[in-house]
This record gives C-alpha cells, structure tokens and sequence, in this order.
C-alpha cells in the first residue's frame, strides 16, 4: 500500500500537467470536452500534449481531477498552458501545419488567444503554405482575432499573410485584409504593396477588388491629408501601383474605372511617367475622350529620339479615335507628323539633360475647378514590368520609324472614298512615300491601288493613277496591267481603252494591238489572279486587299461618328457641372433615333453624382432598362456598381437590389465589402430598432422590407 502511494507521489511530479486547478477551471474545462471527447483517450492526450506519457494518462485517474466546490491542488511539474505553448512552438518550427493548428485550437480552447507573438507566428506560417486551405484558415484566424481582440496582430504578418492570397490567385481573402488593414490606418510597405497588386490584378475580379481598394486608399490619404496628417505620406500610393492597376482596367475593359482612377492621380499627387501615359491613351481611347488625349501630343512629339518607339500605343489610340470622329483630316496630319517625328531637331536633346516634368489638363481648358495631371514623358522605369508593345492595329514601329499597318491604310481609304476625296487620298500618299523614301519605286501607292481594283473599286484606282501621272510618280507595269484586267472581264471595254491609251503614252504595251491585248489579259486571266494571291501574302502590303474586305464590312456595324460627338459633349458639360445642357445632347439621341451607348449612360450618371442628383440617376435607370429589354444594350460592370454606389447614397434600396439581381443574373462579381462600406457610411443606424408592424405607411413598410433585404445580402448584423 506504501509502495502504491510512492509511486502515485512520484507519477504526480513527473507528468508536465497542471500544478493548481480550481474546481471552477475543471468545470470549465470539462464542459468544453462532449461525450465523444471525453472517451476518447486520443483526444484527451492531445489536449494534455504528447510530452506527457500514455502511460501516466492511463495511471492517472480522472478522480483525482475533483468537481467539487473546494478545489485541489495537484503540484505537477509543468502546466497545460505551458505544455501546450511548447507543443505549439515546436510543430511552428518543424512546419508542421495540422499539429500546429489543432494545438492552437486546444490553447485556445481552453485559455484564448495567446501572446502576439505566438499569433504572428502561426500567421506567418499559414502563411508560407502553398495551399489555398491554410491560406483561407489564416484569413479566417486574422478576421476572427481582429473582432475579439485587435491588439494581438502586427501589420507585418499581415502583409506577408496578403502576398501569400494574392500569390495563391485568392483576391477576394487578400483584399479583405488589405482593407482590414486600412480600417486601422496601416498599409503595407509599398515595395510589398506592388508585389500584391501584381498578383492580384492577373484575373478580372482581382483587376475589380484592386482598383476599389486603390480608390479607398486615395480617399483616405486625402481625408487625412486635409487634417494635416504626417501619416498621410505613408500610405500614399506611387506610380508604379497606379500603372498596374490602370493597364489591368485596359485588359478587361473597365474603362470608366480606369477613368476615375486616373482622376485620382493629381489628387494625391502621383505624377505619370511614360507607361502611365500610354495606358492612359488607351483608356482615353475605350471611352472615346478625343480632346484629353490630344492635350498630350504636343508634350508626347517632344521626346528624345531614343524613346520614339515608346510611345507607338500613343499614336495608335489618338489615330484610332480621330478614325471614330470621322475627323480624316486629323487622321492625315497625325499619320504625316509620325512619319517626320524621327528627323525633328527639336528632339534632338542630351541624354544627360533631367526629365522635364509637364501639367495636362483633365477635361477642358476652361474649367476653372478641373484636374491637371503632372506627366514625365521622358520616364521610363528600368525595372518596370510593363511591355511598351501593346496591341499593334494602326501604327507600327519598323526601322526606327513609325509606319501604318495594312488595317490603318484601309479605314483612311474608306474613309477618303466614303466622302469622295480620292484627290486628296491620293496627296496623302505621295506625301508619306516622299517621307518614306519609297517614291521612285512606287511603294504602298501601287499596294492601295491594287487593294482597290481586288475589292472591285475600279474608278477609284483609275482616279488615284490619274494622280498620280500628273504628280509624275512611277508606277509599276504589273498594277497597269491588274487594272486592265479588270476592265476587260467586267466587260468595261471604254475604260480598258481609255486606261489602255494612257499606258502606251508610257512606253508600256506600243507593239500590240487593243484586240492582242484583251486576248492576252482575259486567256491569261487565271494565271494572274493565282501569282496575285501568290505575291500578296507575302510580301509588301500583301493584307490590304483582305484588311479592306474586313473593314468594309465593320463599319456596316460600327458606332457612327455623331455618337462619339454627342457624347464628347455631354462629357463636357457634366465635367463643367452644366447638366441641363447635357441633357439638351441627350435628347438629341431620341430626336435622331439614335441608340445610346454604355458610355453616354456612364457620363451622365456621374454628372448626376458630381451635383448628388440620386434622384435623376433612378429615371436615368429607367431609360437603361428599356434600353436593356429592347436587346440594343448590354450593360458592364463598371455602370453597375456606379448606379449601386449612388442608389446606396441617395437610400434607393429598392434600386440597390434590383440592379445587384441583373449583375448576379450576368455572374457579376459583386463587391459587397465596398457595398456595405458605402451603407454604413450613409445609413448606419437606419431603421435600427423599426420593426414592419411599427411602420406607419405602405412606402415604409415597403422600404424596409429592402433595407432590410440588403443588410442581409451584404452581411451587416
């Protein structure tokens, strides 16, 4: 019996259990285990922790640990809490996750949260996992602590936890730590901030979810700005984040989105540099916003030779709009100002000389209130991650030189011969092959001829070699020739004879007679359309007869000029806080009979917004939805969330929801976080205590019966 005692003694200082237990603890303790756990001996051990040994589990009986209303004292050598915090450290520093974890559960379990710096470190190593469950359980940890208790987590486990989701394609988790982070003033350094931008931004939502959290760090640096914050320095996004995110916008066609982004930047004061500006030239472009992008050209035909080929996605998309304007005219100057860019002197400068840093305006000129963004054309980022190319549809850069794509010299000849100003095509022509050097050997000028003669404009080539013999250009024998072909298989025998007669005042064809000649064109007719074909897909401007089939065709779809006018001036007038006068343009639509475009809908709801006309923007709503059932409109992401944003802010919640059931109809990714953010902001304590059998109208009852439906919806309790 003695001997028993002993042993029991020394069991008791040997297992690294609790020393001192009150009965309240055991009760709390024990409450905690369910049937399941409590005969289950595995578990039980895990809870005490693996130091101890299944033996001295099994020697110690359960009656020792006492429920009574007195409590007792067991003096072990060690504590659970202990115990539990080396088990705990010991599977961080092996990385072994599922022991990791399921300790912290017990810890927890039992005494809460431990210290920061075991939090961190078990963030931290979620965090290095690769798998999207450890991920999403760090996520989980870190919104969870962050409710209960704040003050236990650093915003550098925090940065590494949001790289780590961003990296694993989670942008939904990342940026809800990102924005929890915002919440208390932190953003993460800026070098790790681009890291987490870059990511995020290689899928559509996480394009959607970065460019809303870029627009909240602007708002907040602002708001902390005007209250002469030192901390406002700190959170201040730079160039390279906005590049990232505007370049993603250009990728999936959020152009609006784009668009407010780039308003931002003379806000906070972040300047452009040469890729900003040629991202900005194509989200100019995607929105038809003509005059801003001019405002750059000058600046833009300035740079330094070395950084010519730079800006080729510039020229294109201002090329591309003055095409959308039916403006040929400014097409033509812009398409002869490329071709002298290279032998400019006034771009001849010294390398060494420093960056010079230049104010655009946003909007007109004459608006006293607009924005002037600060651009540095001659920046260009050595470690940027950004490739120049672009997409290459109008201008392209061959030899050091801009040149024009088969697609850009076909919309100048439809557009040239839409109006009937092959004249002045034709001077065009002659002026680009005297910049190109091309003159004498007749270059793209028998190309263009040949396209038309290929697509059956016959009077407009035979227009364009009458140009050219008077302009005493060299023309090639063979497109004589294709052209007389032509003639004589559609049977246009006073043409073929006029056409003839010139081409022997040439040299070309005086030994043989009118009738030798049409025999010889039509027997050998096959044989020349297959060297034709031969020959024109490979060499020279081989596409231009297909390019110019292709384009024939779009422009029987394509959005008439007069749209793009029309909605360049309501731009104007909204940005001018001039919204009857935008109206008047609107109108303008009904009277013509003209379908208004997605872009004309977005303008005038943020000229609706600017003045907080919410009101307005519910019968613009109207006008989008009859446009929507006619099938003449589908509507995208970025006019969704804006009528959302302005229907919270205004407390049309019946709009809210009608407008979140047509995004999830289109599984739209809605933003709930920004949704319930704007709420909160505007509505926090709206009908708080208001129950429905409280209301005192119908129009009440019915209200809430919405606002009740979105705090549902977007998780507000």
């Amino acid at each position: 019996m003695a001997l028993s005692l002993r042993k029991l003694t020394s069991a008791r200082k040997s297992c690294l259990f609790v020393r001192q237990l009150t009965s309240i603890r055991w009760k709390t303790v024990l409450s905690s285990f369910d049937d399941k756990s409590l005969s289950d001996r595995n578990y039980f051990q895990r809870v005490i922790g693996s130091d101890v040994p299944h033996k001295m589990c099994q020697n110690v009986s359960l009656q020792h640990f006492s429920i009574s209303s007195q409590p007792e004292s067991i003096c072990w050598a060690g504590s659970c809490h202990a115990v539990l915090l080396r088990k705990l450290g010991i599977a961080l520093k092996d990385h072994q996750l599922d022991e990791a974890w399921e300790t912290f559960k017990d810890f927890k379990r039992l005494y809460g949260f431990p210290s920061h710096s075991v939090v961190s470190r078990l963030i931290t190593e979620l965090s290095y996992s690769s798998h999207s469950h450890w991920l999403q359980k760090a996520c989980d940890l870190v919104n969870l602590i962050l409710k209960e208790k704040s003050d236990l987590i650093h915003s550098d486990s925090l940065d590494k936890l949001s790289l780590s989701l961003s990296r694993g394609q989670m942008p939904i988790p990342a940026s809800m730590i990102l924005r929890l982070m915002l919440e208390k003033g932190n953003v993460p350094q800026l070098n790790v901030l681009r890291l987490i931008i870059l990511h995020m931004v290689k899928t559509e939502i996480g394009t959607h979810l970065a460019s809303n959290y870029l627009v909240q760090i602007c708002d907040h640096f602002l708001l902390l700005s005007a209250r002469k914050s030192n901390h406002a320095k700190l959170i201040r996004p730079d160039t390279m984040i906005f590049n990232l995110v505007l370049d993603a916008c250009v990728t999936f066609g959020s152009s609006f989105k784009g668009q407010q982004i780039i308003e931002l930047m003379p806000q906070v004061g972040v300047g452009a540099d040469a890729h900003s500006i040629t991202i900005i030239a194509q989200i100019h472009e995607m929105n038809g916003q003509r005059d801003d992008l001019k405002k750059f050209k000058g600046h833009i035909d300035q740079v330094p030779v070395q950084l010519v080929r730079h800006y080729r996605q510039f020229y294109d998309s201002l090329l591309s709009l003055h095409f959308k304007f039916n403006d040929i005219d400014g097409a033509a100057r812009l398409v002869l100002d490329m071709c002298r860019i290279r032998e400019s002197p006034s771009i001849q400068k010294d390398r060494n000389d420093s960056p010079k840093t230049c104010l655009v305006p946003i909007g007109s000129y004459h608006l006293r209130e607009g924005l002037k963004i600060q651009i540095v054309p001659e920046l260009v980022q050595k470690d940027s991650v950004f490739k120049m190319d672009g997409k290459q549809e109008l201008v392209l850069f061959s030899n050091e030189k801009y040149v024009l794509s088969n697609k850009a010299l076909a919309k100048l000849i439809i557009a040239y011969k839409r109006d009937d100003r092959i004249g002045e095509l034709s001077r065009l022509m002659l002026d680009l092959e005297k910049e190109l050097g091309t003159l004498e050997r007749g270059g793209f000028i028998c190309d263009v001829i040949n396209a038309c003669i290929r697509v059956g404009w016959l009077e407009t080539a035979h227009d364009i070699f009458d140009d050219m013999e008077l302009a005493g250009a060299s023309i090639g024998s063979s497109t004589y020739m294709s052209l007389l072909t032509a003639y004589y298989e559609g049977n246009m025998i006073r043409e073929a004879k006029a056409l003839l007669k010139q081409m022997r005042k040439t040299g070309l064809l005086a030994d043989l007679s009118d009738e030798m000649v049409m025999t010889t064109c039509l027997s050998d007719v096959l044989d020349k359309n297959r060297m034709h074909t031969r020959t024109s897909t490979s060499i020279g401007k081989s596409g231009l007869a297909e390019c110019l089939v292709r384009e024939i065709k779009k422009q029987e779809k394509a959005i008439r000029p007069v749209v793009y006018e029309f909605n360049s001036s309501i731009y104007f007038f909204c940005k001018a806080k001039m919204i009857d006068d935008a109206l008047r343009i609107y109108r303008r639509f009904q009277e013509m009979k003209i379908q208004p475009t997605v872009q004309t809908f977005i303008i005038l709801a943020y000229g609706y917004s600017c003045l907080n006309m919410y009101r307005e923007i519910t019968i613009l709503w109207g006008d989008i939805k009859r446009s929507m059932d006619s099938g003449s409109l589908v509507l995208c992401r970025d006019l969704y969330e804006f009528l959302v944003i302005n229907f919270l802010r205004g407390g049309y919640f019946e709009r809210v929801m009608e407008v979140i059931g047509y995004m999830k109809e289109q599984n739209m990714y809605c933003d709930k976080w920004m949704y319930k953010s704007e709420f909160l902001k505007f509505h926090k304590d709206l009908y708080r205590n208001l129950k429905a059998s409280n209301t005192r109208t119908e129009a009440q009852s019915k209200r809430l019966e919405y606002v009740e439906a979105f705090r549902k919806w977007a998780g507000i309790n």
